[in-house]
């Protein structure tokens, strides 16, 4: 399987050297609802980690969650709840999402809170190697104690210095010189340490959670782009520092982004569209046709029209699906006894896949099989082989083949069920009258009957716990 590596810039045989194949992928930091630049990052690491195992390939699978940080701390503080009551709940939100998107859980999902030993070990050697030292509390590596700082984002200090505004602290000694522990601040969450009480840095908390699971190489590194520099950066010179084994990371590999606009979505710039509202809006199957659809190294723009022609998509997909494979003999492409020959589909698959996971093919190939099965079935062929094939094929994508309706308009439907309720309550039919007003109930619809007529309304929200968040838009409107 060929990769892109963004370390040497060019695509590269992935070679791993663990059994299991060693995979860290970045996560999410849990102070608010994700959005749906996370969900298109861990589909397509969820759909490498999928392929890779449909091939045959044991995979070992953590995704960690930065669980204290400054975003953490300023929303808790908003909210008057603690750090860990803030995680505990968008964590728990965040995996019910990746259940539904039909993501894989990783094999750790380890908390940065719960990590801190790991990162006090590796702080300390670095430290006592002379790589990293103490000042007022806190504690920072020395970018110039490596050679090769710079070798992934391919930026030598001086630019780095030009290019980040980089606040000088007085205590550093040298500006680009980053912190590996930081101390206690009033009101803020806080650890002992060597160092006095404090909390870790950014950077350290994946190397500690990589070293701790996955040993001190790793076959894959992922993320998305933004986090080239300077996370991955510091993390790649800390580790190998650390250890004494380079490389740290045997193929770096990142996403591009997804914009609205000509901008990136990001929480911080408030141009986001929630995954929760992506997911009910739309469906799993469309948010990961949209995302495959795109190549994983180019931008993807999101639009309401895209994602509406993702969800038609993933329709097609699953009409060709779902057919029960029962069919007579006819005309159609066939393997010479009337069954339509998926195996080539099956091979453009991979080979798609295999180049750089170009999923962007493998999902035309999908199409291309859809559109076989569905002339086989109108002249008669049998397609029972075929569907099973794209079936299989699309769940190495992640596709659940299931119909989600939530995403679909459902004004007109109810509005004929009271035309029908109405016609039989004028033929005294109250009995299956009832049923359709309880039926509707029970799927979040309240129908009030006056001398005009039937209206409806969607059901009032359950009022939620004082201690817990407001629902969402999203989660306040009607679902089916």
């Amino acid at each position: 399987m060929q990769l892109y590596n963004t370390l040497t810039r060019r695509k590269e045989p992935f070679r791993p050297l663990d059994d299991p194949v060693s995979i860290y992928v970045c996560g999410v930091t849990p102070y608010d609802d994700a959005h749906l630049g996370h969900g298109m990052s861990i589909i397509i690491f969820d759909t490498l980690r999928r392929y890779l195992e449909w091939r045959g390939r044991r995979v070992r699978f953590v995704y960690n969650f930065t669980d204290v940080d400054d975003k953490m701390i300023a929303r808790a503080a908003r909210l008057g709840i603690s750090v860990p009551a803030l995680a505990h709940s968008q964590i728990a939100k965040f995996q019910a999402e990746m259940r539904e998107l039909n993501v894989q859980p990783a094999d750790v999902h380890p908390r940065a809170t719960e990590e801190i030993p790991k990162m006090l070990e590796v702080i300390g050697g670095l430290v006592a190697e002379g790589s990293a030292y103490p000042a007022n509390g806190d504690v920072y590596f020395s970018v110039q104690a490596r050679k090769d700082y710079g070798k992934l984002s391919r930026r030598t200090l001086e630019e780095m210095i030009a290019g980040a505004r980089v606040e000088v602290a007085s205590q550093k000694q040298h500006p680009m010189d980053f912190a590996l522990w930081k101390a206690a601040k009033p009101g803020e969450p806080s650890w002992d340490s060597p160092w006095g009480p404090g909390r870790p840095g950014w950077h350290i908390e994946c190397s500690a959670m990589a070293l701790r699971y996955l040993g001190e190489q790793i076959d894959l590194h992922g993320g998305g782009m933004d986090l080239i520099f300077p996370h991955h950066e510091n993390e790649s010179a800390q580790s190998e520092t650390f250890t004494g084994k380079t490389p740290f990371v045997r193929h770096w590999m990142h996403n591009a982004l997804m914009q609205l606009g000509d901008e990136k979505m990001s929480k911080s710039l408030g141009n986001i569209i929630t995954l929760r509202e992506g997911l009910d809006r739309y469906g799993a199957d469309a948010l990961r046709h949209f995302v495959l659809s795109g190549h994983y190294r180019s931008p993807l723009t999101y639009s309401e029209a895209s994602l509406t022609g993702a969800a038609r998509g993933a329709e097609r997909l699953l009409i060709a699906a779902g057919g029960d494979g029962a069919g007579e003999e006819g005309s159609g492409r066939s393997n010479g006894d009337g069954e339509l020959d998926a195996e080539g589909y099956r091979r453009r698959f991979i080979d798609a896949m295999e180049d750089d996971l170009g999923t962007p093919q493998a999902l035309a190939t999908l199409f291309d099989l859809a559109r076989e099965i569905n002339r086989a079935r109108d002249t008669g062929g049998t397609v029972e082989n075929a569907v099973a094939q794209l079936r299989e094929l699309g769940g190495v994508l992640g596709l659940h083949f299931q119909a989600s309706v939530r995403h679909i308009n459902a004004a007109p439907f109810i509005d004929l069920l009271l035309e029908i309720r109405s016609e039989l309550r004028g033929r005294n039919e109250y009995a299956l009258a009832d049923q359709i007003r309880a039926r509707l109930a029970d799927l979040g619809v309240t129908l009030e009957d006056n001398r005009q007529g039937s209206t409806w309304r969607p059901a009032e929200p359950t009022v939620p716990d004082s201690a817990e968040e407001p629902p969402s838009t999203a989660e306040s409107t009607l679902r089916f």
